[in-house]
């Protein structure tokens, strides 16, 4: 951080507080302006994480960009490990049934991912020759692949210039040039047309700066606890500028999770992912009390192909 940026920096003002005597608006800072600061603030501050090192390749950066979705750092870190440990290439994932990919995955969550990472791999294997395409409309034609993902991979894996925009760098975008708390609840085309007026004009500088920016939202510019006394660019901010004015809606809560259908549907593929075989409904019975609410959990489970019927009242992860 410069000595300017830490002498103008300011944390925002605690909940309740009357907001500082400063201009309703700020102009909006000059991209040229930003580059330098976020890129040196994360050479010197970003996470030494396994998917950002040369080796990960882009398999690795695509397995990340996966489990990280909705999911913290901490969580995925051990799952990654040993995931690539196992299938270190896509050819590798898709030589097995989808149902290992879902045991795999264990408690990230949302395994409906598990699945559309293991047909990813596996039209990757039959498309690609194995490897991950390079060019960002291949990846997006891959199954499980939304417009991040496809703009992640082919940035962070292949130094490609794409605007990259996840939870982390939108809400960067809303404050620093937005002059707004939270960006809306769906990425609109007026977002995307300012994060590619954003991307510097070099490949690689704007691959990091997709990277640069996301560590910023993660590691600074938070949605509850922002920390703007450490921002490199918080001089520059025209939410800071504006003197912090709070959005009409605050961050969405995290959904609570006990006594949810999610909760079941956790615990009925726990049962599965720990089974050598087939699993009886008597097992799967003795995991939850309530039978309405079990059966439709188990019902939807099956809807989702995270998990396959069979003959006499057996189940077990999916096979094919």
């Amino acid at each position: 951080m410069t000595a300017t940026t830490a002498s103008t920096a300011s944390a925002p003002p605690p909940a309740g507080a009357a907001p500082a005597s400063q201009p309703a608006s700020a102009p909006r800072p000059e991209p040229g302006a930003l580059h330098g600061p976020v890129l040196q603030w994360f050479h010197e501050h970003a996470r030494d994480l396994p998917w950002r090192r040369p080796e990960a390749g882009p398999w690795g950066v695509m397995v990340s960009e996966f489990m990280l979705q909705q999911t913290p750092v901490s969580r995925v870190l051990p799952v990654y490990t040993q995931w690539l440990k196992r299938w270190p290439r896509p050819a590798d994932l898709a030589a097995e049934a989808p149902g290992e990919a879902v045991r795999a995955w264990g408690r990230l969550g949302y395994p409906r991912r598990a699945l559309r990472l293991h047909a990813a791999a596996t039209a990757i294997k039959e498309r690609h020759n194995g490897d991950v395409p390079k060019r960002h409309a291949q990846l997006l034609a891959l199954p499980g692949i939304g417009e991040y993902t496809a703009a992640a991979v082919a940035s962070f894996a292949y130094g490609q210039r794409h605007a990259v925009l996840d939870t982390n760098v939108r809400r960067v975008y809303a404050r620093l040039v937005g002059g707004t708390e939270f960006p809306p609840g769906a990425t609109t085309a007026v977002e995307r047309r300012v994060a590619r007026e954003l991307l510097p004009d070099e490949d690689a500088e704007a691959a990091r700066w997709g990277a640069a920016t996301m560590e910023l939202g993660a590691l600074v510019c938070t949605a509850r606890k922002p920390d703007c006394g450490s921002c490199p660019v918080a001089a520059l901010c025209a939410w800071r500028l504006a003197g912090h004015p709070a959005h009409a809606g605050p961050p969405r809560r995290t959904q609570s999770y006990a006594g949810t259908d999610r909760q079941v549907r956790g615990r009925l593929l726990a049962v599965l992912r720990d089974a050598d075989g087939p699993v009886p409904q008597q097992r799967l019975d003795a995991v939850w009390h309530e039978p309405v609410q079990r059966a439709r959990a188990l019902d939807s489970l099956v809807s989702d192909g995270l998990v396959e019927p069979l003959a006499d009242g057996l189940y077990r992860l999916p096979q094919t």
